[in-house]
C-alpha cells in the first residue's frame, strides 16, 4: 500500500526532464550499477541513473554532465552521455532504425533513435534507408526530427557554376510532388527532374545518377533520369530485338501501336519507341507489316 502511494505521489511531482531530450546535469552520488544525476525535483527517488555503460568519460560526484534522456524497458528515466551527433536546427543524411505505426525512429547518434512523427515524413521511409531529415524540440519539450528540410537545404544550397548540359552529377532525393523530383546533389546544387523524365520513380532519400538537361537562371538544375537519346535508342533497340528473338521473330506492337500499349509494355513513350523501331527499321534488321512487326529474315537467330 505504502509503495502504491509514493508511486502516486512520483506521479503528481511535476517533472522537469524527460525522455528524448538533452540536459545538462549534476553528479549527486555514486552505486554499484554507476551514478545518479539530479532530476532538480527536489527529492532524490527522481533521481536519474546514468549507467555506467552509459558513460563516455569518468565522472565524479559535483561533475556537470552532457547527457541524452530516455526510458529503459521499465519505462524508467535514464540517462546516456552519448548525446547527438547534430545541433538543434541542423540537417542531415539520417538513417531509419525502426517504423511504427505513429511514424519512424532515426538515428542521430544518440543512445535511442529519434521520432520522427507521421506528419513530418516525405514519402513512407522503409527500415535501413537514409534520408534527409532535420532535428528539432517539439512542443512537449522532446527532441524530434521532420524530413521537411526544403528551407534548410535551400539555404545550404549554391549556384550550379561550371556545369554543363550533359553533365552527370549524384544526388540524394529529399522530395516528391506532383510537379516532380527535387534533389541535392553532393556539390550542393539543388536539381529537379520532371516526372516524365523519370523512368521510374526513386525513393525518397534515395541517392541516384542525373543528367543535367537545363541551366536555370537562378543557379539550380533541371534533370533527367534517362539517358541521351542515341544511347537510350540503341538500349531500347536492343530490348525489342530480344523480343522479337524470344517470341519466334515477331510482335504485335508497331509505330501505330498506343502510347498506353506502349508504355505499358515497354516503359517508354511512344516516342522513344518509334526512334528505336525506326533505327532497326532503317538498319535492315525488322520490318512491319499488318499491324505486326517481325523480324527480317537474315537477322533470325538459327
Amino acid at each position: 500500500m505504502q509503495e502504491q502511494i509514493r508511486k502516486q505521489e512520483h506521479l503528481k511531482r511535476p517533472c522537469k526532464y524527460g525522455p528524448s531530450q538533452v540536459a545538462e546535469l549534476t553528479v549527486v552520488r555514486e552505486s554499484e550499477l554507476g551514478v545518479f544525476l539530479d532530476a532538480e525535483t527536489g527529492n532524490t527517488n527522481d533521481d536519474i541513473l546514468l549507467h555506467r555503460v552509459q558513460q563516455t568519460a569518468p565522472i565524479k560526484v559535483g561533475d556537470r554532465v552532457r547527457v541524452f534522456l530516455y526510458l529503459d524497458p521499465k519505462r524508467r528515466l535514464t540517462a546516456s552521455m552519448r548525446t547527438p551527433r547534430m545541433k538543434e536546427g541542423q540537417v542531415a543524411r539520417l538513417r531509419v532504425i525502426n517504423v511504427t505505426k505513429e511514424g519512424a525512429f532515426l538515428d542521430v547518434g544518440a543512445e535511442r533513435g529519434i521520432f520522427l512523427p507521421y506528419a513530418g515524413m516525405r514519402g513512407r521511409p522503409q527500415i535501413g534507408e537514409t534520408v534527409w531529415a532535420k532535428l528539432y524540440t517539439d512542443k512537449s519539450g522532446r527532441l524530434a526530427v521532420t524530413m521537411e528540410v526544403e528551407d534548410e537545404l535551400r539555404r545550404a544550397s549554391r549556384p550550379a557554376e561550371g556545369v554543363r548540359v550533359g553533365d552527370r552529377l549524384r544526388g540524394s532525393v529529399y522530395n516528391i510532388t506532383e510537379r516532380g523530383i527535387f534533389l541535392f546533389t553532393e556539390e550542393r546544387y539543388i536539381a529537379f527532374i520532371d516526372h516524365q523524365e523519370a523512368p521510374r520513380r526513386p525513393r525518397v532519400g534515395e541517392t541516384v545518377e542525373i543528367r543535367v538537361t537545363y541551366l536555370r537562371e537562378d543557379g539550380r538544375l533541371n534533370a533527367s533520369l534517362r539517358p541521351p537519346k542515341e544511347e537510350a535508342r540503341t538500349l531500347d533497340a536492343d530490348r525489342l530485338l530480344a523480343l522479337l528473338e524470344k517470341h519466334g521473330g515477331k510482335m504485335p506492337y508497331t509505330d501505330a501501336t498506343s502510347p498506353a500499349v506502349l508504355k505499358d509494355r515497354f516503359g517508354i513513350s511512344k516516342a522513344a519507341f518509334k526512334r528505336a523501331l525506326g533505327y532497326l527499321m532503317k538498319e535492315g534488321r525488322v520490318y512491319q507489316q499488318d499491324g505486326w512487326t517481325y523480324l527480317s529474315q537474315e537477322n533470325k537467330m538459327t
